[in-house]
């Protein structure tokens, strides 16, 4: 089984992916900062279908010094890492002439430095062995704007930029880099908010709805897979054609 790589991989968007990529028949290796119940039934599914194929790595992604021994250990129990799915993330609304510089700062090292540090030793173990795929998840933030989301949007967008002139680097080590912008999804983030905000947000799309977890985690799923061999520096965008 080749490994892939999750990071918030114990709840919402991130579980999903994992959920997807073990039925694809990948082992994943998904990194949280704390166990959960949901945890243990995605190990309960994962044993039934494919034992081993699921693994749960805790460790904090803010602590950056730490994470060049984190890879290290990881490859060492686990093996190569043929995918990396950079999805974990923090977001505090606020706008930014109020914001706390602490509260920035903290964005931009867990949503911006954090997977750019990760991906940096991760990658070394893909040229190492002459193949890879990295998936950043963005946000359809990173190009429309959202009211009191700036420094999350600033910390998605840089995300793109980074995927293109990385996929530059790599290519000619048949590594592959690119990114999935979600905009609202149906998770359990939105179900907090009113039915008529849900509704709202779903009547400004061309398909009158919000997109589904699932439908992230496919598009994850082919950016890996043998599919996309050709596909590398671009963005795919999961929004039920909230930007069309």
């Amino acid at each position: 089984m080749r490994n892939v790589l999750v990071t918030g991989g114990s709840r919402g968007l991130g579980l999903g992916i994992a959920r997807q990529l073990i039925s694809a028949g990948y082992r994943v290796l998904a990194v949280a900062r704390s166990h959960n119940s949901q945890l243990d039934e995605v190990r309960a599914q994962a044993e039934a279908l494919n034992p081993g194929s699921f693994i749960f790595c805790p460790f904090d992604l803010a602590e950056i010094e730490k994470i060049p021994r984190f890879v290290s250990q990881l490859r060492k129990e686990h093996g190569p890492i043929y995918g990396l799915v950079n999805n974990a993330g923090i977001s505090f609304e606020g706008v930014l002439a109020m914001m706390p510089t602490s509260q920035i700062e903290q964005l931009v090292r867990v949503n911006m430095l954090s997977p750019i540090v990760l991906t940096k030793y991760v990658v070394r173990s893909m040229m190492s062995q002459g193949e890879g795929r990295i998936v950043n998840v963005s946000s359809i933030m990173a190009f429309t704007g959202y009211n009191g989301l700036s420094v999350y949007g600033a910390t998605k967008s840089s995300l793109l930029g980074f995927s293109r002139s990385l996929a530059r680097e790599v290519g000619k080590l048949s590594i592959q880099v690119n990114s999935v912008a979600p905009g609202f999804v149906d998770t359990e983030l939105t179900r907090s908010l009113g039915e008529e905000q849900r509704d709202k947000i779903a009547r400004r799309s061309a398909l009158r709805r919000l997109a589904e977890v699932e439908d992230v985690a496919n598009a994850v799923e082919f950016l890996l897979s043998d599919k996309a061999k050709n596909i590398t520096g671009t963005v795919i965008t999961v929004d039920a054609g909230s930007t069309a």
